[in-house]
């Protein structure tokens, strides 16, 4: 028998075995020993000690001493009995080993746990996402994505999470390249659906219409195989294609596609497929200019997303819904004023783009001009220019046309004419599209209004070449010089 500083050591050479005796620290008993012996599974304890004391070549009795008996190492071995620290500090002493040995988690329960952990972490990462946290989900994500343990399947969904933060944050080419990776790493039909969709989505906020819509071609196979033409997933993917299909002209065609999406939301239990079917045909009604379409849909939309919890989209709809109220005739200030100041506050509580808040200001900018708050529309209306100036033509050419207003209100025609002729050469960066067409409009009857009226022709002639209108029409137009 060995005594406390010592152990015997089993080499199996050839089928014969030889004991040899080695030196070795003793171990001792530590705070943290005690926690861990008190608490782990005690049948895996007696498990390991009974492989260890096979190994070192000992008896029950052996591996006893006089320390205990052999009956109650023997309970030990069986799991009846939980050994103490004490006790398995003077065990791997005998039998050679380290008591962290016989002490280490059981590794299925180890990674089950890291699993958890794992999983909650990315949780809390969605929750930062749908509160508008975008920057610490993103924080969240990478983190996870270092682990090498991360399991494949949890990897494809952090993924995925990584590019909706970089999405709402704006970095929309490091979005488009994560939601490519998703889809070729994830082998979920209804997952790949969802990364394709957010693949549309960002080719056409980028502008690249015509591959937005192959991306949308290619998720509706996928929706077609699957037979998810009713789900969820599948309204979602339907008004996102409409929208890149309205932005290339496919008016008509988009507007059917809305109405089948919104047929088909009024039969799902999910509020933010119902939403996005809503809001989306909404917008696509208010670009085409029909109000009426329009506003119930997004006030449908607002009621919806509550549910959501989506603070985000939650304020971008508000300010959409403010400015929808603001075109109707007559404007509905009070209700979109209400709008415009609960978007902004939620904005303060979530990663808001200097666009989301540009639009906003601009929004109440407008209220306080329709008010007749001139200063306080002008500080708004700059504030917005100042924040999207090197971002968005589309919005500092908005914010120009609202000075300009500010400054004709004080009877300053001068400086109001100056800034919208800056207006139109902001506006000019944007192009044909059929965004810029109201805008165009807008400053052609303004600086007609003020006198300028080689300025007010060649606004009425970009207008028209943003709808399509041919030169004869806008000779027309030029003529009875419409109100916008």
């Amino acid at each position: 028998m060995t005594n406390l500083n010592s152990a015997r050591i089993i080499h199996v050479i050839f089928g014969h075995t030889k004991s040899v005796e080695t030196s070795r620290e003793p171990a001792q008993v530590t705070p943290d020993l005690r926690v861990r012996a008190k608490n782990i599974d005690a049948a895996l304890v007696g498990t390991r000690i009974k492989l260890a004391r096979q190994r070192a070549g000992l008896t029950q009795g052996e591996a006893a001493g006089d320390q205990m008996s052999t009956a109650y190492i023997s309970r030990i071995e069986a799991g009846q009995r939980r050994a103490s620290a004490d006790l398995l500090v003077a065990l791997a002493n005998r039998l050679g080993c380290d008591p962290d040995e016989l002490l280490a988690p059981d590794e299925d329960v180890a990674a089950r746990e890291h699993l958890a952990r794992l999983t909650l972490e990315l949780d809390y990462a969605e929750l930062d996402q749908r509160t508008g946290q975008a920057e610490s989900a993103l924080s969240r994500v990478d983190a996870l994505l270092a682990d090498p343990e991360m399991p494949a399947e949890l990897a494809v969904k952090a993924r995925f999470l990584r590019g909706q933060a970089l999405e709402t944050s704006g970095r929309l080419t490091s979005a488009i390249k994560t939601f490519e990776d998703v889809v070729a790493l994830s082998g979920d039909a209804l997952f790949r659906i969802r990364a394709l969709l957010a693949l549309s989505r960002c080719y056409r906020e980028e502008g690249d219409l015509a591959r937005a819509c192959e991306i949308g071609e290619r998720a509706a196979e996928l929706v077609s195989a699957a037979d998810l033409h009713g789900s969820a997933e599948g309204v979602q993917l339907a008004v996102t294609v409409a929208a890149a299909h309205f932005e290339r002209g496919d008016v008509n065609y988009a507007l059917r596609m809305c109405e089948r999406a919104v047929e088909s939301a009024e039969r799902l239990e999910s509020p933010l497929a119902r939403a996005s079917a809503y809001w989306n045909s909404s917008a696509m009604y208010q670009r085409q200019g029909n109000l009426a379409n329009a506003l119930p849909l997004a006030q449908k939309a607002v009621v919806l997303l509550e549910q959501t919890h989506d603070a985000r989209s939650m304020a971008r709809l508000r300010t959409q819904l403010g400015l929808l109220q603001l075109a109707m005739d007559p404007p509905e200030v009070e209700g979109a004023e209400l709008n415009f100041e609960q978007a902004r506050v939620e904005m303060l509580h979530n990663d808001a783009s200097p666009f989301d808040h540009g639009r906003n200001d601009l929004g109440r900018a407008r209220c306080r001009l329709l008010i007749g708050d001139a200063e306080e529309a002008e500080r708004l209306a700059e504030d917005c220019f100042e924040a999207v100036r090197e971002h968005n033509l589309m919005l500092s050419a908005q914010a120009l046309c609202v000075l300009g207003q500010v400054a004709a209100t004080r009877g300053d025609i001068d400086t109001a004419v100056t800034r919208f002729r800056r207006a139109l050469l902001v506006l000019d960066g944007v192009g044909a599209e059929r965004e810029a067409a109201q805008l165009w409009f807008e400053l052609a009857n303004l600086l007609q209004e003020y006198g300028a009226i080689d300025d007010a022709i060649e606004a009425f002639r970009k207008a028209g070449a943003s709808t399509g209108l041919t030169p004869s029409t806008m000779t027309t137009m030029t003529r009875k010089a419409p109100q916008v």
